[in-house]
């Protein structure tokens, strides 16, 4: 059986971007191909309103990376919340990346705002805090592609930190069974990464561009996350006695 998952797509990818990628639902339908456990992936833009039907079932739900704050008050983010917040209250499970990451933390009780470290980009490397049966396989040090100026600053009451850096602390995060979230962008590849680094080039400053380009020599675990995902995604808490 595979397992259904409901991508919540929170962005439309910049015009000069789009012929390339198509979006980051389709980015994350090719990333999930490349991991071994079978999945089928069904893509809902909410910018643009677009929701599963009610009578619609899903293993998970996965929100996406934007470009917006995901403490921002834009009507669309407002529905968003409102319908996560309803799954979670369901028992559903929730995967949450960059926006997602952010905003899931947001609504179950941590903080998240625009860091004083200032913007991340490049590849990133992590220090992993946890472990779990679908933390597989293991990696000793967690990298992957990340670009964001905004972070969770406070985790919800009852989150464990998974990977987190200096940089970052709260990278990564789980809450029992029900919610994993990463704030870095598995779904990325190098030549993604690259076009961003380009656009942002003037808002990031020169040390921070060279360095983030530099850093794209280094290769990232996106597959593994996307594995981690799904494990997750199929794993079955054991009945407690």
């Amino acid at each position: 059986m595979s397992l259904r998952v409901c991508i919540l797509e929170t962005d439309v990818l910049r015009p000069e971007l789009v012929d390339q990628y198509q979006g980051y639902g389709q980015m994350f339908q090719r990333l999930f191909s490349q991991q071994p456990i079978a999945a089928e992936f069904t893509v809902y833009n909410v910018m643009n309103g677009d929701y599963p039907a009610d009578d619609q079932v899903f293993d998970a739900y996965l929100v996406t990376g934007s470009k917006a704050d995901s403490f921002g008050t834009d009507p669309w983010i407002e529905t968003l919340r409102t319908y996560l917040l309803n799954r979670y209250e369901r028992g559903d499970k929730l995967l949450g990346i960059c926006f997602g990451h952010q905003l899931l933390a947001l609504l179950l009780g941590g903080k998240s705002e625009r860091a004083s470290q200032g913007w991340g980009v490049g590849t990133h490397n992590y220090k992993m805090a946890a472990k779990a049966p679908w933390i597989s396989p293991r990696v000793e040090e967690l990298t992957l592609l990340i670009s964001h100026q905004d972070q969770v600053t406070a985790l919800p009451e009852n989150a464990t930190v998974i990977a987190s850096s200096d940089f970052c602390p709260f990278a990564a995060y789980h809450i029992n069974d029900q919610v994993l979230c990463f704030q870095g962008h598995p779904e990325f590849i190098h030549d993604y990464s690259r076009a961003l680094l380009d656009i942002r080039q003037q808002n990031l400053g020169e040390q921070i561009y060279t360095s983030g380009v530099a850093s794209l020599e280094h290769d990232h675990h996106g597959v593994t996350v996307a594995e981690w995902m799904m494990r997750f995604v199929a794993h079955k808490p054991e009945a407690k006695a």
